[in-house]
């Protein structure tokens, strides 16, 4: 009996071949994204599942408020993990990360650096909480002692050759050496150490001994014991509080109780996240990796959804507009003895096949769409052919989607009475005229909001780019580990400020863009209570910076070398004076330390004020800022004159090869640095400007089909229209309107869903755009106006047809 469901569904395919490839293409291209983007969403959610007992290790959070400044830490104080072994009887063990950034190695025989984009201090618990196993050397020694390191494969391979790295000594950033005492694979790309190349032991920290319970710059996990809860780790977590950071603030503020500390505005709450739920849902001040966020996913979900959905209404739309033509062969059915069950499982395999058919040609499209989804999206997700749950799960869900599909069209046409349509009663009315009115507004509804949304998010993109940031990052170019060429440093920054195209060039570690990133506790002259602590960002620059990113400077003065006293003097930000409750006229002269305790503090004077400038993402406000003339010299900011930039780049190399020639020389310009920062926002507008494309081209398929169907089933009036001296022009307007129509409910249907979801997420941003009328006008425009190119063809196809021959159509 199945084997003739299947010989008949493929004749009437066959019949049908306008039809069937509508129908088997939009659902193979809804397919096609759905299947991307579930790929995409399973690598999302698998992020750091693969650590043995993921799910009892957990990382500890610190929400700070303190001298006016609001932080989010995924840092913790260093004594943390002591008094976390210590005190829970819960843990089973603890780990901590001090990350260092990028950094300099070279065999101690060597001549030339090699650059390691991520380093990190560790603990000698890393292996053992993690389960990570070492292909060459010991776990349980290899970062017992100071001086030790472990690489990844890729590295080890990079420096000396897999087999050949334990035993080996590596000089870091030209000063220390450091004996290679284990190799690791590669971490995962989805895991949280996915970047990190270098673990350096941390036993040779001296900062990790301090217990300093004041600063934080260590993100510290730890494992709960079998069948331990968290919950009272939580608990235990907010008395440390009292217990040990009270009493070292006393150090500082003698008889400073909690509950004064409170009442003072400020606060320090430790919380935990689990491992497997930091990528999704920790976005914090600082990150070990950088994160992506669960909104992400779900307005991800939604898209893939949607475009299953758009495909299956598709589907609904195209198979009961034919039953007008099928509905005497349902007729002759009955009449023959074929009852409703018989005629629904028809029906019914026969979406299945189509289903089946777009699903080959879903795994087609996917494939070959895959690299470019993958750079669309930065993953490196495949199609896992060879993993049998893969097969399953796609079969299952072609099944169901194929009932889901075929369901309504198979009720619809299998409860025709056979008298009626044998003798043609109704037949203009058997089609389910509403439905497919319906389904045709839930189409482009959501293809309105994903227009909508896809506007949306490239206008806060083109808001980004354009808002004035208060320093110029155009021209300028970033050149990288400046500190290599040691005391020659200065005489480098001199020789290439002195090129004919460089108009400025300035040393600091400290830059707008993504770079290092201090802060520290200050306090005005005469006033050492914690009420009046002022907490904000420090950077060291030099006496070129301000003008080398033309920051204004709004009140007093720039750092000048003809000032010796600006050794001591300090330029704040607009914020920072704000915290000081003057005006920037005022704040000159004012003078700050933050040598808190010391019986000798530096004072620094306050000599300017400079006007907010962004150094954070713009979902941030503006924090306090303080800068002080300082040695840092990790990265090198100069300022290029307009032109061709190649010459000049190869001047500064021939320079770079004098003063550090056993370092390559490596740069990069400023407002690349800037767009990373917003790459998360960029992808998602990209994702959204192809699947929307997508959507309406699934869209406009299942319209086309329509627009065909009403166009063959107003023939004989169209020919009558015609004879009667209709134009082409008003029959055409007479076709199209009716399509038209409902694309105007669409349209006024999705236009709010997509204004709420929208401002919901632009309130991840601090500065952002507001959503006017023109997003939406621009949205219902170009709604209309694809939907007219689509419908048109056959609107005017069918009113240029002779009448004559029209009304011999019955």
């Amino acid at each position: 009996m199945f084997k003739n469901y299947i010989k008949i569904a493929w004749r009437s395919l066959k019949k049908q071949p306008f039809f069937t490839f509508l129908n088997t293409f939009g659902l193979a291209v809804g397919m096609a994204g759905g299947l991307l983007i579930s790929l995409y969403i399973y690598d999302e959610l698998s992020f750091d599942q693969m650590f043995p007992d993921a799910n009892r290790i957990y990382r500890v959070n610190a929400d700070i408020k303190f001298g006016g400044e609001a932080q989010r830490s995924a840092e913790v104080s260093a004594p943390m993990a002591a008094a976390i072994q210590r005190d829970l009887p819960q843990v089973e063990s603890t780990v901590r990360f001090r990350d260092l950034g990028s950094m300099l190695l070279r065999r101690s025989n060597a001549v030339t650096n090699a650059r390691e984009l991520n380093a990190t201090y560790a603990d000698s618990t890393f292996f053992e909480i993690f389960g990570i196993d070492l292909l060459y050397g010991d776990p349980v020694t290899a970062l017992k002692e100071p001086n030790t390191l472990v690489l990844t494969k890729t590295a080890a391979e990079k420096h000396f050759g897999l087999h050949k790295a334990v035993g080996q000594e590596l000089l870091l950033n030209n000063t220390d050496t450091y004996t290679v005492t284990g190799v690791i694979n590669d971490p995962p790309k989805n895991s949280f150490l996915r970047d990190h190349s270098v673990f350096l032991a941390m036993a040779g920290y001296q900062d990790a001994r301090v217990g300093d319970w004041g600063s934080h710059n260590y993100f510290t996990f730890f494992k709960l014991l079998p069948g331990a809860h968290i919950d009272p780790v939580q608990e235990s977590l907010k008395a440390m509080f009292g217990a040990y950071v009270i009493p070292y603030a006393q150090t500082y503020y003698p008889g400073v109780t909690e509950e004064q500390f409170l009442a003072s505005g400020n606060y320090l709450n430790f919380s935990t996240i689990a491992l497997e739920d930091i990528h999704l849902y920790s976005n914090r001040d600082t990150e070990l990796s950088a994160n992506s966020s669960v909104q992400n996913v779900y307005i991800l979900s939604f898209i893939g959804l949607f475009l299953i959905l758009l495909a299956v209404v598709n589907f609904m739309n195209l198979s009961t507009a034919q039953s007008l033509k099928r509905a005497k062969e349902v007729g002759i059915r009955k009449t023959l003895g074929s009852n409703k069950l018989d005629l629904i499982r028809q029906f019914l395999t026969e979406s299945g096949l189509i289903s089946f058919i777009s699903l080959v040609l879903a795994i087609a499209i996917a494939a070959l769409a895959l690299p470019y989804f993958n750079a669309l999206s930065g993953k490196a997700v495949s199609i896992p052919f060879s993993n049998p749950y893969f097969w399953l799960i796609l079969f299952s869900s072609t099944v169901l989607l194929g009932l889901f599909a075929g369901s309504y069209p198979a009720f619809f046409m299998s409860r025709f009475a056979a008298v009626r349509v044998l003798k043609g009663v109704g037949k203009n009315s058997v089609g389910g005229g509403n439905i497919r009115s319906t389904l045709v507004i839930f189409q482009f509804a959501i293809s309105v909001f994903l227009i909508v949304s896809t506007l949306v998010v490239y206008q806060q993109l083109q808001f980004i780019q354009s808002k004035d940031l208060g320093y110029s990052k155009d021209q300028v170019l970033i050149i990288e580990d400046v500190y290599a060429a040691g005391s020659q440093v200065q005489s480098f920054r001199e020789e290439v400020a002195q090129l004919a195209q460089v108009e400025s060039a300035s040393l600091s570690s400290y830059l707008p863009t993504p770079s290092a990133r201090t802060n520290s506790s200050f306090f005005k002259e005469g006033s050492e209570a914690q009420e009046d602590a002022i907490n904000m960002q420090i950077w060291s620059t030099d006496y070129d910076y301000l003008s080398t990113l033309n920051m204004e400077v709004i009140a007093g003065r720039d750092f000048d070398r003809k000032f010796s006293t600006d050794s001591t003097a300090i330029v704040l930000n607009e914020s920072a004076v704000s915290i000081l409750g003057i005006s920037p006229g005022e704040a000159l002269g004012v003078r700050l330390s933050n040598d808190l305790g010391d019986e000798n503090p530096v004072f620094y004077t306050i000599i300017g004020v400079v006007k907010n400038f962004h150094f954070e993402s713009l979902r941030e406000q503006i924090g306090a800022l303080a800068l002080r003339i300082g040695d840092s010299s990790s990265a090198m900011a100069v300022r290029l004159k307009a032109g061709d930039f190649s010459n000049t780049i190869a001047g500064m190399e021939d320079i770079w090869n004098k003063v550090a020639p056993w370092l390559l020389f490596s740069y990069r310009f400023m407002e690349d640095s800037f767009n990373t920062t917003y790459e998360a926002e960029q992808r998602l507008g990209s994702i959204f400007i192809t699947f929307t494309i997508l959507s309406l081209l699934i869209a406009c398929l299942g319209l086309f089909g329509l627009a065909a169907f009403n166009a063959e089933k107003r023939t004989k009036e169209i020919g009558v229209r015609k004879v009667m001296g209709a134009s082409v022009g008003q029959i055409t307007y007479r076709l199209t309107t009716d399509f038209l129509k409902l694309v105007a409910v669409a349209i006024l249907v999705s236009i709010p869903i997509g204004w709420y979801a929208m401002s919901q997420w632009l309130q991840d941003f601090s500065y952002r755009i507001e959503i006017g009328w023109k997003v939406f006008a621009l949205a219902a425009l170009l709604a209309v106006a694809i939907a007219v190119l689509t419908v048109s063809y056959q609107a005017i196809k069918a009113a240029i047809a002779n009448p004559v021959n029209s009304l011999r159509t019955e």
